[in-house]
């Protein structure tokens, strides 16, 4: 069911509900995350300012409850690197998560970028699922774990 998905970019004054939604969507997965992966994977507020900074980031909202969010950083000649996709546990399979990757795959063509890539953990298998329906494939070069936490390195050319 496709909700009515309002996607924008994010301001200073989201970044505590950025943190909410990253803390929600990854808290049923601690388990398989070590401690320093875990911390790594739900930024606080002042981490998610700082996000900010260093490239777009974008909120996903309905009916004006931020309940999805998103990022991109460029990485030198590698591409453009797609981080921090998560949606809030109540409103998954609303269509929300394929609502950001279309904001950051239009924002990736108009700057000119050729590469999409991405990290993330096995575990996470509808996100791997969501990754492969945009086009994404396994390459092998990149980060084989954040902080002792097995990871996956995805791409896509555009």
């Amino acid at each position: 069911m496709q909700a009515d998905v309002r996607i924008r970019r994010a301001g200073a004054g989201d970044a505590a509900a950025i943190a909410s939604v990253l803390r929600q969507a990854f808290l049923e997965f601690e388990p398989l995350y070590t401690p320093r992966g875990f911390a790594a994977t739900r930024p606080d507020a002042q981490q998610v300012l700082s996000r900010i900074d260093e490239g777009p980031l974008w909120i996903a909202s309905v009916a004006g409850q931020v309940v999805g969010t998103a990022s991109v950083v460029g990485r030198g000649g590698k591409g453009l690197y797609v981080r921090g996709v998560a949606v809030a546990p109540s409103a998954r399979g609303q269509g929300i998560a394929q609502s950001l990757m279309r904001e950051i795959e239009s924002f990736a063509s108009s700057m000119g970028y050729r590469r999409l890539y991405l990290t993330t953990t096995p575990f996470l298998n509808g996100a791997i699922c969501l990754y492969e329906r945009f086009g994404f494939t396994h390459v092998p070069d990149g980060a084989d774990d954040l902080f002792g936490t097995p990871l996956l390195t995805m791409a896509k050319p555009l």
